[in-house]
């Protein structure tokens, strides 16, 4: 099982990541939550612990990999307690292709190349 929990649905994924995607198993997509700029630690803590538990209702306790993708901070905190419950962390990994344009503005894209996993 994969749970993505991430602000990119497994839907708007390109064939590529989702075929690397379903060596896992069954995708389940878990919106990843706005986090208040001015909110503390102890907010932070809080809020990875109520998504490790949504995780573990999720799986059942049972062995799956999370695609975790947000805020640095939370994303940090979550992978910690994910790992240390024996959960496997991966990520995505993007090249960016950088165009610009006539009126000296940016178009970025970015397309997958790897899921790679948190250390």
């Amino acid at each position: 099982m994969l749970i993505n929990l991430s602000n990119h649905p497994s839907t708007d994924w390109s064939p590529n990541q989702l075929q690397q995607a379903n060596l896992y198993g069954p995708i389940i997509d878990l919106p990843f939550p706005e986090v208040e700029a001015s909110e503390d630690e102890a907010y932070i803590s809080r809020l990875a612990q109520a998504y490790l538990d949504k995780i573990t209702d999720l799986t059942g306790y049972k062995s799956a990999t999370v695609h975790i993708m947000g805020e640095m901070t939370l994303t940090f905190a979550i992978v910690k307690r994910l790992q240390a419950a024996g959960y496997t962390c991966i990520a995505s990994s993007a090249q960016r292709v950088v165009q610009e344009l006539p009126n000296h503005e940016f178009l970025k894209t970015f397309r997958f190349v790897r899921f790679r996993q948190y250390e």
